[in-house]
């Protein structure tokens, strides 16, 4: 088992920054891959960033590109989402998840495993 807990949400005006944090614990591995996605209020989560715990296989979603950065801490076992020029659209909770190597794809929710409790982003215009 692997657990995942996400902190660092909160509410900030349009175009400001937060940083999410995920820390993870349990069976953690070198082989887990780990996915941010979140979920507005009636719509579907949805893939916001991936990386892998050796700092590649970085991925985001095209309304995220160029704002939102994610890295990891392979010491610390925490991955992080650092989210700039922050759009009120960008509002919903955020969740941490992890993944093994297969199955492959890293924008569907139904490929990882592990979900944190999620934490909210709110973002006032």
């Amino acid at each position: 088992q692997v657990q995942l807990v996400e902190s660092g949400g909160g509410l900030v005006q349009a175009g400001g920054s937060l940083r999410l944090s995920c820390a993870a614990s349990g069976r953690t591995h070198s082989n887990l891959r780990m996915g941010w996605f979140r979920q507005a209020p009636g719509k579907e989560r949805v893939f916001v960033a991936h990386i892998a715990w050796s700092g590649d296989n970085i991925y985001y979603a095209d309304s995220v590109k160029g704002r939102f950065t994610i890295s990891e801490d392979n010491a610390k076992n925490t991955v992080y989402l650092q989210m700039n020029s922050l759009k009120p659209e960008d509002t919903a909770v955020y969740y941490c998840a992890a993944k093994n190597v297969f199955p492959l794809g890293y924008s569907s929710p139904a490929v990882y495993v592990y979900w944190g409790q999620g934490t909210q982003v709110t973002v006032s215009a």
